[in-house]
C-alpha cells in the first residue's frame, strides 16, 4: 500500500506547501496596498522566505532521520499554515516573520518526500515519478492563481490566506495514514548537529563533481522560475493593465503548462535525451520567451501572451523533477535527503538572491518585461556549461539495488 501511495500524498503535500508559497505573491497588490509598499517587496518576502527555507534545507535531512519523513512533512505543512496567518497582521515585523516561518516550513518538503520515492520507485522511472511529485509545484500554484483572487475580492484578502493555510492543514492529516510505513526506520534519540554537520550536505554535494554543476545549473533555473511566478501577476496588472482575476489566472495557465511541463520533460529525459540533454533544452527554450517577452507583450494579442507564458510556464517551471530525479539516481538510497537537501540549499540560493534583484531591476528599467529578458545571461552562461560538462551515463542511470 506505501509504495502505491507514496506518490500521490508526496504530490499532495508538494502542492500544498508551494500554494501556500504563491498565495502572497497572487494577493501581492492588495498586500503592498494595505502594508503602504511598492512593488519591489515581493522580492523582500520571497527573499525571506527562502532565507528560512535555505536553513531548513539543512536540517531537513535530520529531521527525517530522527522523526521521519512523514512526520518531518506534518511539521513543515504545519509551519507553512502558521506563516500563512502571521501575514494577516498589519505589522511588517510579523509579516516579516511570517515568510521566515513560511519557509522553515517549505524547507524540509522535498528532502523527506525524495527520501520516500527513492525507497519506493524503480531507478528506471526516476524522472517521470520526480516529476510527477514536482508538479505539485506548480499545481500548488495553480491553486493559488485560480483560489486567491476570487476570495480575496469576495471575503478579503485574509480569507486567501486562510484557505491556503487549511489546505496545509488537510494535506498534513492525509499524510498520517503513511507513518508506519514510511518512517519505521526513525533514531528518536538522533543528536542534534553542531555547525560542521549542519554544512556537510553543502560539502557533500560541493565535492561531488557532477552534483556540483547541477547545483550550479538549479541555482540559475531557480532565479528564473521564482522571476515568472513571483512577478507574472504583477506585471500583467500594472503593466498590461489586466485584471487581477484575469492575472491570477493567466499565472495558472502558466503553472498548468508547468505541471504538463514537468511530466513530458521527465518522459524525455528518461527514454530519449538524457537529464543533461534536457536541462539544455528547458533553458534554450526558457531564454528565447524570456527575450520575447518584452518584443511581443506591447503588440501582442492577449491570446498571443498567454500563449508565449504558457510556453515560459512549461520549461521555466518544467525543469525541477528532471533535476532532482538527477540528484537521486547520483547517491545510494540512505544518501538521497542528504545530497537533495546540499543541492536545494544552492537552489534556495537562487530564490534567494534572484527574487529581489530581479524586483530591483524591474523597477531601475521600469519594465518587468526587459528584466525577464536580461534573464538570458544567467541562463547563456548555465547553458555554455551544460554544453561542456560531462555526466557520466553508467551514473546517472545505474541501479541503486
Amino acid at each position: 500500500m506505501a509504495r502505491r501511495a507514496t506518490l500521490p500524498v508526496t504530490l499532495l503535500v508538494q502542492a500544498a506547501s508551494a500554494a501556500a508559497m504563491v498565495a502572497p505573491t497572487v494577493a501581492a497588490p492588495l498586500l503592498l496596498q494595505r502594508l503602504q509598499l511598492g512593488a519591489a517587496a515581493v522580492g523582500v518576502y520571497i527573499a525571506l522566505v527562502y532565507l528560512g527555507a535555505m536553513a531548513a534545507t539543512q536540517l531537513g535531512p535530520l529531521c527525517v532521520r530522527r522523526w521521519g519523513a512523514i512526520r518531518t512533512s506534518q511539521l513543515a505543512l504545519l509551519l507553512s499554515a502558521t506563516g500563512l496567518l502571521l501575514l494577516s497582521v498589519s505589522d511588517l515585523r510579523v509579516v516579516a516573520l511570517g515568510a521566515v516561518i513560511g519557509g522553515l516550513g517549505y524547507g524540509p518538503i522535498t528532502p523527506a518526500s525524495s527520501q520516500m520515492l527513492s525507497r519506493t520507485t524503480d531507478p528506471r522511472h526516476f524522472s517521470l515519478v520526480f516529476s510527477i511529485k514536482q508538479t505539485g509545484v506548480p499545481l500548488g500554484g495553480v491553486i493559488a492563481g485560480l483560489m486567491v483572487p476570487p476570495l480575496a475580492g469576495w471575503r478579503g484578502v485574509d480569507a486567501a490566506l486562510l484557505a491556503s493555510a487549511a489546505l496545509c492543514a488537510l494535506a498534513a492529516v492525509s499524510a498520517w495514514p503513511l507513518r508506519r510505513a514510511l518512517d519505521h526506520d526513525r533514531e528518536p534519540g538522533a543528536a542534534w548537529p553542531g555547525v560542521r554537520r549542519l554544512v556537510e550536505p553543502m560539502v557533500f554535494v560541493a565535492l561531488h563533481p557532477v552534483l556540483r554543476s547541477v547545483a550550479v545549473v538549479s541555482f540559475v533555473y531557480s532565479m528564473v522560475q521564482v522571476s515568472l511566478t513571483s512577478y507574472l501577476v504583477s506585471f500583467l496588472h500594472g503593466e498590461r493593465g489586466w485584471t487581477l482575476v484575469a492575472a491570477g489566472a493567466a499565472l495558472a495557465a502558466a503553472q498548468t503548462a508547468g505541471v504538463i511541463g514537468r511530466v513530458g520533460w521527465g518522459l524525455l529525459a528518461d527514454r530519449w535525451l538524457g537529464p543533461r540533454h534536457t536541462l539544455l533544452v528547458l533553458g534554450a527554450i526558457s531564454l528565447g520567451c524570456g527575450l520575447a517577452l518584452p518584443l511581443l507583450a506591447p503588440l501582442a494579442w492577449p491570446s498571443l501572451l498567454l500563449a508565449l507564458l504558457c510556453v515560459y510556464g512549461a520549461t521555466a517551471i518544467g525543469w525541477n523533477g528532471v533535476y532532482l530525479a538527477t540528484v537521486a539516481r547520483l547517491v545510494p538510497r540512505a544518501d538521497a535527503a542528504r545530497a537533495t537537501g546540499g543541492t536545494l540549499f544552492f537552489t534556495f540560493l537562487g530564490v534567494l538572491l534572484g527574487s529581489p534583484l530581479f524586483g530591483l531591476l524591474g523597477t531601475a528599467l521600469g519594465s518587468l518585461a526587459w528584466a525577464f529578458a536580461l534573464l538570458g545571461l544567467p541562463l547563456a552562461a548555465v547553458l555554455v556549461l551544460l554544453l561542456r560538462s560531462r555526466w557520466p551515463v553508467q551514473a546517472v542511470h545505474r541501479s541503486h539495488a
